[in-house]
């Protein structure tokens, strides 16, 4: 176990493991399940994984850093996924970018100090009709221009005060 790492309540993870102990083939599932209770991947969750399905930690630890869905830092509570796909890239994804980091301080991969936002660059949304397009959450916004960006971001900070 890692003797440095945070302590998570790993009682919360037991259903991950139920009937899987030592399921190898069961990694990806109880990290996404893993990721869903703590909302990222603890190193002391990654070590507990790695002890029940009888894998290294650095296999692990492999797995959780090649897959883009997985996440090894907490973010902000409202997590902004945007869009570098080509359609994006072409109608002005870039722009979206600069104006989100002006309007929030941050920049792909980073959290504002409140914890309210976390912006992450994606390849693909798979909405391309929409381009350039962004997701807050789980809702889609296309069709974006700088200013729209940022009223966007302005109204869900307003929302959460």
């Amino acid at each position: 176990m890692c003797d440095n790492c945070a302590k998570s309540d790993l009682t919360k993870l037991a259903a991950a493991f139920e009937g899987r102990e030592g399921d190898r083939h069961a990694l990806i599932d109880i990290l996404q399940k893993a990721q869903e209770i703590y909302g990222y991947l603890p190193t002391d969750v990654l070590y507990a994984i790695a002890e029940k399905t009888g894998l290294s930690p650095a296999k692990v630890m492999g797995v959780a850093t090649f897959y883009t869905q997985f996440r090894l830092k907490p973010v902000g509570r409202n997590l902004i996924l945007l869009c570098k796909g080509t359609a994006c890239h072409v109608n002005g994804a870039d722009s979206i970018e600069k104006a989100l980091a002006e309007e929030l301080g941050i920049g792909d991969g980073e959290t504002t100090a409140d914890g309210l936002f976390s912006i992450k660059v994606v390849a693909c949304l798979g909405c391309c009709s929409l381009s350039p397009v962004m997701m807050v959450n789980e809702e889609t916004f296309g069709s974006l221009t700088p200013e729209k960006a940022k009223d966007i971001v302005r109204k869900i900070r307003e929302a959460s005060k």
